[in-house]
């Protein structure tokens, strides 16, 4: 695997054959890994990017505690066959003078981009950067952000972008708790109310799930008409904030 930080290097690089793209914020778990692995099967090439974006992070948001370690992401991402990871200085993505930002409106407003206004906005413009820099013929998302899958779609759709969006099923701990870099924020007693989450969640039932999350701090528990059909929630525990859904591909019970 190859290390690249600089996107005129990135781009002189060569390569045969189709390109799979990983966007990622780094301290890799087993669903970046399940992220990569999929990369992997269906390209020639994979190309895994590193960058904690600040321009999706609110003014009290957790950006400069955000966790990182560079070496061990790149040990398990070079095991997972990536071919190159792209770790960009914040000033070679947002040079001085940057002024230019992707909104996808509706889509970018809802849910979490109600509690996180400016999110989606970020998120939305690193990716579209990440697109042009990178030219992938597929980019690989995990379920459990899938409002951020949904805004992604709905921009290369909007924008004609030539390329696959592809999103892979959220992976959980042996517990039922969605994998999440912010995880390591939770005290052993938070966890233990976290579970909450995932269990309510199963009942495919926004009214039930609301029902079931009684004693922590909800900010939404929504069916989302994404594609696919989700029943989506935000809670927070203590100072950590976590997001999980559940694809409804069945009526609730």
């Amino acid at each position: 695997m190859k290390t690249i930080r600089t996107i005129a290097e990135l781009r002189s690089e060569p390569r045969g054959g189709s390109v799979g793209l990983v966007p990622t914020m780094g301290a890799f778990h087993e669903g970046h890994l399940a992220l990569f692995r999929a990369a992997r099967e269906e390209n020639d090439a994979v190309v895994a990017s590193l960058f904690v974006n600040p321009a999706q992070f609110g003014p009290n948001e957790d950006l400069a505690a955000y966790p990182r370690d560079e070496k061990r992401d790149a040990e398990l991402a070079e095991a997972a066959g990536v071919d190159q990871l792209f770790i960009p200085a914040r000033e070679e993505l947002y040079p001085s003078g940057f002024q230019t930002w992707v909104e996808v409106e509706e889509l970018g407003r809802v849910l979490e981009g109600e509690f996180r206004p400016s999110h989606f906005r970020g998120v939305a413009t690193v990716c579209l950067k990440l697109f042009n820099i990178v030219r992938p013929d597929r980019a690989y998302f995990g379920q459990k952000d899938a409002q951020q899958v949904a805004v992604v779609k709905r921009m290369v759709r909007d924008l004609n972008l030539e390329l696959e969006i592809r999103s892979v099923a959220t992976v959980r701990d042996r517990d039922g708790l969605a994998l999440s870099s912010r995880n390591v924020y939770l005290s052993p007693e938070e966890r233990k109310h976290a579970l909450a989450l995932p269990r309510a969640l199963q009942t495919m039932d926004p009214a039930k799930a609301r029902a079931q999350l009684n004693g922590l701090e909800v900010e939404y528990v929504e069916v989302a008409d994404f594609e696919p059909r989700v029943l989506a929630a935000a809670v927070r525990i203590g100072d950590t904030r976590l997001i999980d859904n559940v694809v409804l591909d069945k009526e609730p019970a």
